[in-house]
């Protein structure tokens, strides 16, 4: 009787009955859940003793880990992977977003059936503090309002003994609409923070051009109040729903809403003009937004200039392949970039753009130029064993198994490298040596 097979066997069934109790209870992305879908299957593999075991103790570490070391990556991105089912993965990545943004996820996987994906958005305080966004296992597509200034991380783990391919994309846009019916290009010429008045004071908002008596509108459903200042001559402030900000519109020719007013998005609330301290200026609109603790940037709230989405030109048929670096090439992790010497292994993760996501053998994971690697099948050189290399490790590391005692002075052949260890192959056995 094969023993591994039986033990691998039951596991399989353990958490096959696990997936099906943990997808009974879960839905669509909901911040309100107060267990989220990860949450309820780590307490099912706990519960079932199964965190005793070397893939479920490695899943429960791994999705801890993965949260302090995500890769850093740039909005819009968009990657293709894969996730081996004979493999405990999981991935990470973490982007900056602007108050005001909005954040929007698109995951699709494939298969549908058998392969749950579990996804966590998760927001860092300035002390490191990680709170929890949002969270789901059936997560297709997800939007939500940047409420602080931060950096986001997104954390992506399947579940056990479940494989497949998946393709991401993370962009942003704003969260309101634009104050005007429909936006020209260069229509906003000067921005938060601008000086005025001799750089006295600095400018609490963005100014957009357009012609005189252009209509401005509702950018969220809301209350209004109207009133008559120096600086911004006939304003109308309106007051969203469920929002903790003013918005602010100055410098009108003509308010066309009333004190106490309730408008929906695309109402007309005015005509631009150049009343108050812009009567010497073209026509244009002062918009802001005030908090309880002053204004703060409008610009992330209704920018409407987005970055389009990079394409994938890296080769997605190389995903999970086994590769070697060429020439002088680098790991790019996090704020680091290291080194990599020529002919070090690594594993394709995912694709994105004109880069592979990589895993090193010690688990160290980045970004590598498609570029500067290449498949790992062919020979670099035939090498002759010394006496202190007779040890044929299955992974680079003296404490690692040794598969086979290979004898001193025998030639094999080398496939590359990492750290002090090299890749060898001989007698169709595959393996590290210690260099």
């Amino acid at each position: 009787m094969n023993t591994s097979f039986s033990i691998r066997s039951i596991l399989y069934l353990f958490i096959i009955s696990i997936v099906f109790i943990s997808s009974c209870k879960s839905g669509l992305f909901n911040v309100f859940k107060p267990t989220s879908p990860h949450e309820t299957y780590e307490k099912n593999l706990i519960s079932s003793g199964l965190d005793k075991t070397a893939m479920g103790k490695t899943w429960i570490e791994m999705s801890d880990k993965i949260l302090q070391t995500p890769v850093a990556i740039k909005i819009p991105y968009l990657e293709k992977g894969y996730f081996p089912p004979d493999k405990v993965q999981a991935a990470a990545f973490s982007f900056k977003m602007e108050r005001g943004q909005k954040l929007h996820v698109k995951l699709n996987r494939k298969p549908l059936q058998s392969f749950m994906i579990y996804t966590d958005i998760w927001a860092r305080d300035e002390g490191g503090v990680l709170k929890m966004l949002g969270s789901s296992d059936t997560l297709g597509a997800f939007q939500s309002d940047i409420n602080q200034t931060s950096t986001y991380i997104l954390r992506l783990q399947p579940e056990l003994l479940a494989g497949g391919e998946y393709t991401l994309e993370i962009t942003s846009g704003p969260s309101l609409d634009y104050p005007l019916k429909s936006y020209q290009r260069n229509q906003i010429r000067s921005f938060w923070g601008d000086g005025r008045d001799a750089n006295s004071r600095k400018h609490e908002g963005v100014d957009i051009f357009s012609a005189f008596r252009t209509p401005v509108v509702a950018i969220a459903a809301g209350t209004i109040r109207v009133n008559e200042n120096d600086l911004g001559g006939k304003v109308v402030w309106l007051r969203p729903e469920g929002k903790d900000f003013t918005l602010y519109y100055a410098h009108l020719d003509e308010q066309t809403v009333a004190h106490g007013q309730t408008v929906q998005i695309g109402d007309t609330l005015g005509r631009m003009g150049n009343t108050g301290n812009a009567k010497t200026t073209p026509p244009h609109l002062h918009f802001g937004i005030y908090t309880r603790d002053g204004a703060i940037d409008p610009l992330p709230f209704i920018n409407p200039v987005t970055k389009r989405v990079p394409e994938i030109r890296s080769q997605t048929k190389l995903l999970n392949s086994t590769l070697r670096t060429t020439g002088n090439a680098s790991l790019t992790s996090r704020q680091s970039v290291n080194a990599l010497r020529n002919g070090t292994i690594l594993r394709v993760l995912s694709a994105s753009e004109n880069n592979y996501r990589v895993e090193l053998p010690d688990g160290a994971t980045g970004f590598v130029a498609a570029g500067k690697v290449s498949e790992s099948s062919g020979i670099l050189r035939n090498i002759k064993l010394s006496s202190s290399q007779t040890n044929l490790f299955d992974r680079p590391d003296t404490s690692a198994a040794v598969k086979l005692t290979l004898r001193s002075g025998e030639r094999v052949n080398l496939i590359g490298s990492f750290g002090d260890f090299d890749l060898i192959s001989t007698g169709g056995n595959r393996g590290w040596i210690k260099r």
